[in-house]
């Protein structure tokens, strides 16, 4: 079911971080968000899923229409429901095993029976490769693991729309490679995603589409080719003159 974003705007004080930002994204579909610090990409996300205030806009996905102006509590837990979020840090319980902060969001979010619940998470777990890790606490398991439980967290949910803000960026980087596999294993399995990264080269083997964000406004999209190696805006050509030295064409992971 298409996804679609109107008008999303968000101030802080007088500063504009989200200048009516408007975007339809289609089943399957990967979409990147670049672009410089600053320029609203992690704000973006947020406000999608009500993390952040978000002043106006409208979304509609799988069967619900919010205007986030005049959004109610039913319809936030209604719109979290249908998103799920990944975030920098990997915001897990630090008492509870990987298995167990799976679970956490089957339980509490979707009332689904612990039983069942354990059998989903075991699952997700077992898609992002910690088959072997269920029973451990987040403080013996590495950075790369404890996202990939984070990964698995957001997957066993089932969202209409799965939300990554910089995934990678607080991993060493022997790390990355091991959440980024997770991450295509998840797109090429057609979850639809929106996802915030630096990492050009990633981004551009994994997204169907890549949005450059300039001061709150999205100022060029298109393929990854067409973006990368054809960009109109003299913003884009900057910013990836900057970023893409070393990006490789051809297989990936």
């Amino acid at each position: 079911m298409t996804i679609k974003l109107s008008n999303l705007s968000k101030k802080f004080g007088e500063t504009v971080v989200l200048d009516n930002i408007s975007l339809t994204i289609e089943p399957n579909d990967v979409i990147a968000l670049i672009g410089a610090s600053g320029a609203g990409k992690s704000t973006f996300l947020r406000a999608i899923n009500y993390l952040e205030t978000a002043d106006s806009g409208l979304i509609e996905l799988d069967g619900l229409k919010v205007d986030y102006a005049h959004i109610s509590q039913q319809e936030i837990l209604a719109l979290r429901r249908k998103t799920a979020m990944v975030f920098q840090q990997f915001n897990l319980f630090e008492r509870r095993t990987a298995l167990e902060n799976v679970m956490e969001g089957l339980i509490q979010v979707k009332k689904i029976p612990k039983p069942q619940a354990a059998e989903l998470a075991a699952q997700a777990l077992t898609d992002v490769g910690l088959s072997d890790r269920m029973t451990y606490y987040p403080k013996f398991l590495s950075g790369g693991q404890k996202q990939r439980v984070g990964l698995a967290r957001a997957l066993a949910m089932q969202p209409a729309l799965l939300l990554l803000d910089e995934p990678t960026s607080a991993l060493d980087p022997e790390l990355v490679g091991e959440v980024q596999a997770s991450i295509i294993q998840a797109a090429k399995a057609g979850q639809t995603m929106i996802i915030v990264s630096h990492e050009m080269d990633f981004v551009y083997h994994v997204a169907t589409k890549v949005i450059f964000l300039e001061q709150g406004k999205i100022i060029e999209s298109g393929k990854p080719e067409d973006v990368f190696y054809a960009p109109k805006h003299p913003r884009t050509k900057e910013f990836l003159a900057r970023h893409t030295k070393n990006l490789e064409i051809g297989s990936f992971l």
